[in-house]
């Protein structure tokens, strides 16, 4: 449901009059962002640091190929639609969203492969095919997933969390949807088969969560993705990343590139708009922050005029592990290799745990390979098949060195691959890049260079997290990864739909 339907703005207006609001960062959730109040009569200027818009979905485009930098997994597109609503619009007037089936396939280190879809007749027969034992256990949880989706999702998923009332109303139902157990841990409770545990629970790797630590409320995910598909927009999904752009100039807003802010001005302990790194001072009666929210705190705002989120604070946080990235060409097709696939490495757990606890770069690896031209031949040359391997790593905490470990920690994801699922690829690689943790934090200006924000542990979601408006700066609002509700294209798509019940109507600053 749609919570304003304001209609679009007229672009350039002869005298401008309306209030201005500074978004910073063009990722999913500034973009989502600056759609929205624009709808709510804001004039809108999105400052981005790269050269072009998508921040974490920025796009690489090299000899030929088309690589999505990072999210390449839509789900819930009702949140997409309804931005396109807002500005009198349909998604599918702009954007080719092609439903995926199957969802994606994991294969565990032994060759056994478990393929996931939104029928549940064929996710029945899938489970039985490993497990006839758990099938009852399987639907139990699914039926629970439900649940915790209607509460989880519908109900906390746009609330502002300002106040701690905000969540004591939902802790009875989140205590009976025992969101203190872990995600592999309520896995656990319903299926002994220990490969459907981890089919059950893995979701919120792709949010930057340890599934043995982060709260079973991320067992929604497995019915979201039952309920709307798992899709995959034409053109990769830089496409709706330009649609969004596109979206926010009809508005008369404006969107700025290589445009780096190097902190935000305030009078007192409320925000007036930011200052650029070359020096200019931009004026603004609202500034949102699309960047990492530790990051917001830690360098753009003095600690002076900060007392909840203190460096102390930020520094002793949990955050989500990094990822390695590596994105290769092919100068040949593999057509048994479906779009989405997930490897799980010999050991699960353990591996984790070097993750996010020691913080060890370690010798085996789970990986995401990425085959969008399964979907889309056009985002290669013809005949050839463009991917991206993805390994989650730890974070900057750790003492690896990236600037010698990236060819090495490359070369053994090429054996593995070559060894399992894309046998002799390295004689056919077209064209090559990588991204590190160093990337993470430099580029894309990622505290500690995590890939997530904040580890989406109990303890740092809802109330706990970085609130959607800044508690400790008034007209300074956050949206993105490490606020409420989280990572993830619907988690930052959803803290924009937050962000629509907090900011005040254009008319007030009338």
């Amino acid at each position: 449901m749609l919570t304003h339907s304001a209609p679009i703005v007229a672009a350039h207006p002869a005298r401008e009059t309306r209030p201005h609001a500074v978004v910073i960062g063009s990722g999913f959730g500034g973009l989502a962002a600056a759609v929205r109040l624009g709808a709510r009569g804001y004039k809108v200027t999105v400052l981005e640091k790269l050269d072009a818009p998508g921040g974490r979905a920025y796009v690489f485009r090299q000899d030929g190929f088309t690589f999505d930098a990072g999210p390449t997994i839509i789900t819930a597109p009702f949140l997409l639609e309804e931005l396109w609503n807002l500005c009198g619009r349909k998604l599918s007037d702009d954007i080719d969203l092609r439903p995926l089936s199957p969802f994606y396939t994991l294969r565990f280190h032994d060759g056994e492969t478990i393929t996931c879809c939104a029928d549940p007749e064929t996710m029945r027969r899938e489970v039985e095919r490993i497990s006839p034992g758990d099938v009852a256990g399987y639907e139990r949880f699914m039926a629970q997933a439900q649940q915790i989706y209607a509460v989880g999702f519908e109900q906390l998923g746009d609330v502002p969390f300002d106040s701690w009332t905000d969540m004591a109303k939902l802790l009875p139902q989140l205590f009976k949807l025992e969101s203190y157990r872990s995600i592999y841990g309520l896995a656990s409770k319903h299926v002994q088969d220990p490969r459907l545990r981890l089919f059950l629970s893995f979701h919120p790797l792709f949010v930057g969560g340890n599934p043995f630590n982060v709260t079973s409320i991320y067992g929604l995910i497995s019915f979201l993705e039952r309920r709307f598909g798992v899709h995959f927009a034409m053109g990769g999904t830089g496409s709706l990343v330009d649609g969004l752009v596109r979206l926010i100039r009809q508005q008369g807003g404006e969107v700025r590139y290589r445009t780096e802010v190097s902190e935000i001005t305030l009078d007192g302990r409320r925000a007036t708009g930011v200052c650029l790194a070359s020096g200019e001072v931009l004026k603004a009666d609202v500034v949102v922050s699309n960047a990492d929210a530790a990051w917001t705190y830690r360098y753009l705002l003095p600690q002076s005029a900060r007392r909840t989120w203190t460096n102390k604070r930020l520094d002793n946080a949990r955050y989500s592990m990094s990822l390695f990235v590596w994105y290769f060409g092919t100068n040949r097709k593999y057509e048994d290799v479906p779009h989405h696939t997930i490897l799980l490495g010999p050991r699960y757990r353990e591996l984790l745990e070097d993750i996010f606890e020691t913080k060890r770069l370690a010798q085996d690896f789970s990986l995401y390979l990425h085959r969008p031209t399964a979907t889309d031949p056009s985002l290669a040359p013809e005949g050839n098949d463009a991917f991206y391997v993805l390994s989650p790593v730890p974070h900057l905490e750790g003492d690896t060195d990236w600037t010698a470990e990236a060819e090495p920690y490359r070369r053994r994801i090429a054996k593995y691959l070559s060894e399992t699922v894309l046998p002799g690829f390295e004689n056919h690689i077209a064209t090559s890049r990588v991204i590190t943790p160093l990337d993470f934090r430099d580029r894309l200006m990622s505290y500690k260079g995590a890939a997530f924000s904040l580890e989406p542990v109990l303890t740092q979601s809802a109330w706990f997290r970085p609130h959607n408006r800044s508690e400790d700066i008034e007209h300074l609002y956050l949206v993105g990864a490490g606020t409420h509700p989280g990572a993830g294209v619907p988690g930052v798509l959803s803290s924009a739909r937050v962000l629509d019940r907090i900011v005040p109507d254009a008319s007030a600053f009338a």
